[in-house]
Parts: structure tokens; C-alpha cells; sequence
């Protein structure tokens, strides 16, 4: 799609005859007859029309003009960036050693009669160790651990917790090696003595010990429905899972805690008791991107002269965490190249080269004519002859890779032993790559900025430049007791998928520590100097909305229940919501008004008969009281929590 045609000077004739009068009252005041009978007044109205002549020819210059005068500024297009998924692999079996799931294994979605499959890649190496039940412990409420391993198999079998349980009581469970990023099967022999609780929603918490403490686990299943019958339990495993020392003894160490109930949530009235344990490795995750990767291509034979351009095979590429380094021959064998983002700072000897994600070529150094007629040379050239070679690059990316729950199953390599593999979870950050509109428009702001930042608009802007994958960057002066002048607040939010509901995760809309790091490096070497930048996720104030409406006649009560809450979740959505649909305005209050709007435009919808908002914590559940207006700070988001919707039929 071209460019519009962009207006360089929006002045015309009349314009350029009043600045000139203007100089001439400034430079010439001995010029007083500025009537259109004056002769000077006569020659300033023909060079007027002459200029207005050029102007109109000047912003009549084509699209491919402007591009060009984009990559003369340095304007780069984004690529596209590459969603990730946690992939888990499965054993067959148990293993008696270690699984290796080498890194670069492929994983796909099943192709179908319409659709390509969506490849993923492993990003890196997994490794499914093996493990047994070592070591099982007690520990009550401030009290030391007790070690009961040899009371496993015996008639009475080991308390979990004490008597009565009370939160905080926990039962341990000490694996041989610790297995860090596995799925970990615990067999248990539970006697159905833990009376009191909801099998389905008990007042346990598995965790995991790390360097940095307990970490929760992921639970897959629970069929001893909380220590109360014989069952497996599968918990997934952090990547930090480590050995440690309790009561003497190492190992790596599980724990079940028990947590004080929520309201409503019943609770033990006695100890769950275990008779026989075991534990052993069944599967493993790891992280996939969607992207293939290409090693060990070669990309040419060198000229020998300045400027030279070389393209993949492959487009677009795909950035990663590590920079790519090109490899050129020579007499001793391979030297590499690192890339650089501009060549102003290379000299004649430095080995560099650029790498152009979008159009997939390998770029070197100009030579530029310096005002005495000599060449400068702005990096190294590769000698006559040499061959150029890239070990590995990653091609791929858009928002094709964000696909759902379970997608992923097909292995395109099988590994030995391993049975089957699934994505848990959505993949989730895959955005398609910058368009040629986008990049006019930030073309401006990018020769405004001038890689500084010091309005806000200049800190939103870098932000987005050190990570396009970012659905939206705000820059706000940070509250409290930090001098707004100085205190800087640039707050993130990553790109997530709804899913097929139309609800976000709250995980999903926290950015990765990656993420944050790279930006904050990004800011740090371009922010004003004694200016304090803080780069974090926003504050999101969770809303649950009560509604009650009726429903027209002749009409299916629960697909309008479908479409009210659909309504709730698109409105109230912090990347696509709000009032232009671009995503909720930060700091703009929630009222119960824009809600019966929403929700009254709604085909079957006849009448809203009330509406009440609860102000939510996202993360522990806990509800306000109603509200007809919810305020958010300036550095707020609204996350749906939960939303509520009654129909009857009018």
C-alpha cells in the first residue's frame, strides 16, 4: 500500500507574501508602501507564486522518494517478533536415566486441508532427570521439621499436618536429585482420614524449593483430592528448583502447605495420614518459538569493495536474545563479525556489519568522501574472494504464532521416549512485523527525538524502539515523594491473547524481566542526565461488574448472557477496549453510565435493568463494595474480573 502524500510545507501563496512583508518591516523600514501599486510589492507577489509553484511541485515527491528519505534518516522497519509457548514433553515412562530434548526440536500444530501448520522451535536444551522419593518430613506451625520416612509402609502410616491442622502446617517430600523445569509424579497411599474439606477445592498449595525460597508449582492433577484417598499427584516444576539441607538431610524438596481458607472455603477438621509414597520424573518444559532455524548458510563470495550487500535466503528474521555474529573465511580458518546498529562509529579495521531483520541482507560498511577528497572507510571489508557465512539465524514471527491451548502436538522429530507433547498454555507475543505506514509515521519522531529522551513522548518512543513487540508504552512522572521533573515512570504492556471466552490472563498482561531490562538499558544510555526512569508494568485495578437485564422475546436467554459478557470483557480490556477500541485509557475511571450504553446497543437485549461495579484484586480475589464510579490512578489499567450477568426474559 503507498504512502499518502505527505505535505513538506503547507504554505501558499498568500502565506509567503505576508512573511515577506514582515521581513521587509523588520530588515527595511525605510519601506513604507506596502500596497499592491508598489513595484517591490509586485516582485515580492511573483517570487511568492514562483515558490508556491515549487511547493506544490516539492510535495507532489512520490512515496519511494519519502521511503528514501526514511533510510537516509536511519528508519529502519520493526520485524516481526515471534511468540513463545512452554512446551511439555511426556514420557512413556519412568525413566532409569536422564531424557535429552536437544534444543532446536520442532513442534507443530496438525496440518489441515486449508492450513499450513505453525512450526515452534525449542529454544533451548531440556533435560528430564530422573528422580525418586527420598526423604518425607512434618513440619508444624513454628515448630522444627520431624522426619517420618520410616513410617511409610507401616500399619498407622505419618500424619500430614498436626491436630487439628491449623495454616501453616505442612508435609515435605525429598526427591533424590532435584529436577528442575519436570513434571514430577507423587504416588500417594492417602487414607481417607482429612475430613472436613472440599475434595475439589482444598486448602493446599504445592511449592518448590529455589536459591531465592518456595516457589509455587503448577498442579496438573490431584486425584488424592487433598491428601484424603490413594491418587497420583503431577506438579510441574520450576526451572530454579534446587537442592537443599532440612533436618540434616539433602535433598530437593516439595512441600504441601496448608493456607488459610478463603470465605466460604471449608477446611480440615483432621490430618490427612499417608501410608506409601513414591515419586518419580514423567515430562519436562520448555520454551518454543515460533520461528525455523537455518544454520550454516552460506551467504556469498566477497568483492572486495565498501557498501556491499548480501542477501538470505530466508526473510524476515527473527531477533534473539544473543546478537547474530556473521563468520567470514580466511587463511586460518573463520573470523566473526558482530553487527552494529550504525556505522558512525567504525573505523577502517573493525570488523562490523548490519543485519536488516525486514529485507534479510547482511550489510557492510560505505566508504564516504570526506571534504579533502579523501575516502573514509566506516568498518572493515571482507577481502576478495572470502566467503560469508551465517552459523545460525531464526526466521518466521507474526501474530500466526499465537495459537491456543493444546495446539502444539505434533513432534517433527520424535525423541526417544517421549510420548507426546502439548503447549498448557496459549503461545503469546507474536506481532507482525512494522508496515511501511507505521514507519512514515514514526520517521518524525524518530528525527525529533534524535535518540534522546526528554518529553515523554521521547521516552514512549525509544521504549517502543528497544521492544516492538510491546502492545503499549505509557510514560507518566513518578508519584509519591520523587519530584516529578525527574521521577519517570515508563510503563509496559506486553501483547496478550484472549481466549475463547474473550478473557486475558493477569499473567499474560505482566512483561517478562527480559523485557523490562532491555528497555531500561535502552532508556538509561539516552535519558537526560540526573533523570530517574523506572520502567515497570502498570497498576491494573481489577472490576467485576454486576448486571441484571432482560432479555427480548423470542430470544435465547443464554446466548444474551454470551454477548453481554463478551461486551464486558472488549470494553473493559486494557489492550483493545475502551472508548476508540485502542485499549483502556490509563487513569480513565470505570462508570456504571458507559456500561448500560454498552451493553444496551447489544442485539436481544431489551432492557438494562441495573448495573453495579466492585472494585477487585486480580490476584487474591478480594471485592469492594458496589460502586456507581471506580477511580484509577494515572498509572492504572481496568482488568475484568469475573464479570456477572443475569438475564431474564421480559
Amino acid at each position: 500500500m503507498p504512502l499518502p502524500t505527505p505535505n513538506l510545507d503547507d504554505r501558499r501563496f498568500q502565506d509567503l507574501v505576508d512573511d515577506a512583508k514582515r521581513l521587509v518591516q523588520q530588515r527595511c523600514p525605510e519601506w513604507t508602501d506596502h500596497n499592491v501599486s508598489d513595484p517591490g510589492v509586485t516582485l515580492i507577489e511573483t517570487f511568492a507564486s514562483m515558490v508556491d509553484q515549487l511547493l506544490y511541485r516539492l510535495n507532489r515527491v512520490p512515496a519511494a522518494n519519502y521511503l528514501r528519505f526514511l533510510d537516509l534518516l536511519g528508519v529502519r522497519l520493526f520485524p516481526p517478533t515471534a511468540a513463545r509457548a512452554d512446551l511439555t514433553f511426556w514420557l512413556s515412562a519412568p525413566q532409569d536415566e536422564a531424557v535429552r530434548i536437544p534444543a532446536d526440536t520442532q513442534v507443530a500444530t496438525v496440518r489441515t486441508e486449508t492450513e499450513e501448520p505453525v512450526v515452534f522451535t525449542v529454544a533451548g536444551e531440556l533435560s528430564i532427570t530422573r528422580c525418586t522419593l527420598a526423604r518425607v518430613l512434618t513440619v508444624a506451625v513454628d515448630a522444627e521439621p520431624v522426619e517420618h520416612t520410616d513410617d511409610l509402609g507401616s500399619d498407622a502410616g505419618l500424619a500430614c499436618f498436626a491436630t487439628p491442622p491449623r495454616p501453616g502446617d505442612a508435609v515435605l517430600f525429598g526427591l533424590s536429585d532435584p529436577v528442575p523445569s519436570c513434571a514430577v509424579l507423587l504416588r500417594l497411599d492417602c487414607d481417607v482420614e482429612g475430613v472436613g474439606v472440599d475434595p475439589r477445592d482444598p486448602p493446599l498449595v504445592w511449592e518448590a524449593w529455589t536459591e531465592a525460597g518456595w516457589v509455587e508449582c503448577e498442579v496438573d492433577e490431584d486425584g488424592t483430592g487433598g491428601l484424603n484417598r490413594p491418587g497420583d499427584v503431577v506438579l510441574h516444576l520450576p526451572a530454579a528448583h534446587a537442592a537443599s539441607v532440612l533436618a540434616r538431610r539433602r535433598a530437593g524438596w516439595l512441600r504441601c502447605r496448608v493456607v488459610a481458607p478463603a470465605a466460604g472455603q471449608p477446611f480440615y477438621s483432621a490430618s490427612p495420614r499417608i501410608r506409601e509414597a513414591a515419586a518419580s520424573t514423567i515430562g519436562g518444559t520448555v520454551e518454543a518459538v515460533h520461528a525455523d532455524v537455518v544454520r550454516e548458510e552460506v551467504i556469498g563470495l566477497s568483492e572486495g569493495v565498501a557498501g556491499q550487500r548480501f542477501a538470505l535466503r530466508h526473510r524476515p528474521v527473527v531477533p534473539t536474545d544473543e546478537p547474530a555474529v556473521l563468520e567470514v573465511s580466511a587463511g586460518h580458518g573463520w573470523d566473526e563479525w558482530r553487527p552494529v546498529e550504525t556505522f558512525a562509529h567504525s573505523g577502517p579495521d573493525d570488523q562490523h556489519f548490519q543485519l536488516d531483520w525486514v529485507a534479510g541482507e547482511i550489510v557492510f560498511g560505505p566508504a564516504v568522501r570526506e571534504p579533502d577528497g579523501s575516502l573514509r572507510q566506516h568498518g572493515a571489508v571482507p577481502p576478495k574472494g572470502a566467503a560469508l557465512r551465517l552459523p545460525a539465524y531464526r526466521t518466521g514471527g507474526g501474530r500466526r504464532g499465537n495459537v491456543a491451548r493444546g495446539l502444539l502436538r505434533v513432534q517433527r522429530e520424535p525423541v526417544p521416549f517421549v510420548s507426546r507433547v502439548v503447549n498448557r498454555r496459549p503461545a503469546t507475543g507474536g506481532v507482525e512485523g512494522e508496515s511501511v505506514d507505521e514507519a512514515a509515521v514514526r520517521g518524525p519522531l524518530a528525527l525529533r527525538t534524535r535518540d534522546r529522551a526528554v518529553t515523554a513522548e521521547d521516552y514512549e518512543q525509544l521504549a517502543r524502539e528497544a521492544a516492538p513487540d510491546v502492545a503499549r508504552v505509557r510514560c507518566v512522572a513518578a508519584g509519591g515523594d520523587a519530584d516529578p521533573s525527574t521521577g519517570i515512570r515508563v510503563l509496559v504492556v506486553p501483547a496478550a491473547e484472549v481466549d475463547d471466552t474473550g478473557q486475558l490472563r493477569f499473567a499474560d498482561l505482566v512483561p517478562s524481566e527480559g523485557t523490562l531490562s532491555a528497555i531500561s538499558r535502552h532508556l538509561d544510555q539516552r535519558r537526560c542526565l540526573g533523570a530517574r526512569v523506572v520502567v515497570e508494568p502498570p497498576f491494573y485495578q481489577g472490576v467485576t461488574v454486576v448486571v441484571r437485564l432482560a432479555a427480548k422475546r423470542r430470544t435465547v436467554v443464554s446466548t444474551v448472557r454470551d454477548r453481554a459478557l463478551r461486551a464486558l470483557y472488549g470494553y473493559l480490556d486494557p489492550l483493545t477496549g475502551g472508548p476508540d477500541g485502542a485499549g483502556w485509557p490509563f487513569g480513565r475511571p470505570v462508570q456504571a453510565g458507559e456500561i448500560y450504553a454498552v451493553l444496551q446497543g447489544l442485539s436481544g437485549v431489551d432492557l438494562v435493568d441495573e448495573v453495579r461495579l466492585f472494585g477487585a484484586d486480580p490476584l487474591t480475589g478480594e471485592r469492594g463494595g458496589a460502586e456507581q464510579r471506580i477511580d484509577l490512578a494515572p498509572n492504572a489499567l481496568v482488568f475484568s474480573y469475573e464479570h456477572q450477568v443475569r438475564v431474564s426474559t421480559s
